[in-house]
């Protein structure tokens, strides 16, 4: 063969090894990739149910402060009534009093 043949058959396969290692690596660097985003997804999903907790958690501590609330407006309202019927039967009784 002619040399010229033999240095266009070199200069292919190092043509041909360059792209076979270019594809290599590319092909690494796309696991590596996807690799981390899969653990960048899990922390994802981890924080989010964290979150949907720590949310439940808040909902149910609002809703037992309301029923609290409610609850001490109620023992409110019943102290105002027994306050009031004191007032009335102190009345009567300074009424009925002679003395007073």
């Amino acid at each position: 063969m002619d040399t010229w043949v033999w240095i266009v058959l070199i200069i292919a396969a190092v043509i041909l090894v360059g792209a076979v290692l270019a594809l290599t690596g590319r092909g690494r660097r796309l696991d590596a990739k996807r690799d981390e985003a899969g653990v960048l997804r899990d922390r994802a999903g981890v924080r989010e149910e964290q979150a949907r907790r720590a949310e439940e958690e808040a909902e149910r501590e609002a809703r037992e402060a309301r029923r609290r609330q409610e609850l001490a407006e109620q023992r409110a309202d019943e102290a105002r009534h027994e306050r009031e019927a004191a007032r009335t039967t102190a009345a009567r009784a300074d009424d009925v009093d002679p003395d007073v």
